[in-house]
């Protein structure tokens, strides 16, 4: 055989291996978007990137596709949180100037079991709220403290201002100022107990330690997480923020 024989067989076989490789790949994928995309679907919503966040479903390495997502589009935000139950009427977006405002506004009172009192915060902080409480905070009150909290206490969400530190005011602005955190400073439970985070962070009790594991777990949907370890200006409340550079303290 001559080597431009031996050259045009090569060619041959490597053109013929990548047209199979090609088909293999249209048909896999082809088949994988079918999976995904059918209306009679056979994989579950939760683990399937295509489909809505649903506050509710369990949580796998899908979800925070799916709550990026929603946290980009107020409507899916809205449509989550409706689904779930949140009571979060809309409100019209509040708009100060570049520093301050509320995009995505609307009346927080009712998480997915919790109640609260009325906070005007966003949607994408409510949401973020949301997704802790039903996959953190409850589970961890019926194993730690064999019951569920009912009522979320805070002392806000939107408040314009700059950023506030041990050494006085910053320059730069405080998240608060478009309403992309909101403080919490304690939680109420269904068989009575009031817990708070300046009288019982530092007990040796089931009631610490469920605040502790919270506050860890409130590091899985916010973005920058501070509470009584950080600093002074945090010994009463977990200071939950959406946005930021990922902060756990």
């Amino acid at each position: 055989m001559t080597q431009t024989s031996r050259r045009r067989r090569f060619l041959y076989s490597a053109a013929s291996f990548f047209f199979r490789l090609a088909v293999v790949v249209i048909l896999l994928g082809g088949g994988g978007w079918w999976l995904l995309a059918h209306p009679n679907k056979p994989v579950p919503s939760y683990w399937n990137p295509l489909r809505d966040l649903k506050i509710s479903a369990p949580v796998t390495p899908v979800t925070k596709w799916q709550l990026n997502r929603a946290l980009a589009n107020e409507a899916q935000c809205r449509a989550a949180l409706a689904e779930a139950g949140v009571q979060f009427p809309a409100m019209q977006d509040l708009i100060v100037d570049q520093n301050c405002g509320i995009s995505g506004r609307g009346l927080l009172s009712q998480l997915v079991t919790a109640r609260m009192e009325p906070v005007e915060t966003s949607c994408t902080t409510t949401l973020r709220l949301a997704m802790w409480e039903n996959h953190v905070v409850q589970p961890a009150a019926q194993d730690l403290l064999g019951t569920e909290i009912t009522r979320l206490r805070h002392i806000g969400s939107y408040n314009c201002r700059p950023m506030r530190t041990a050494q006085g005011e910053n320059s730069g602005w405080s998240s608060h100022a478009r309403a992309d955190s909101i403080d919490v400073i304690g939680l109420d439970t269904a068989d009575g107990r009031t817990l708070t985070l300046l009288a019982d962070w530092q007990r040796n009790e089931p009631e610490a330690a469920f605040l502790r594991q919270i506050w860890r777990g409130a590091c899985d949907w916010f973005r920058v997480v501070l509470g009584p370890d950080f600093n002074r200006l945090h010994a009463d409340h977990f200071h939950l923020q959406g946005p930021g550079w990922g902060y756990c303290r």
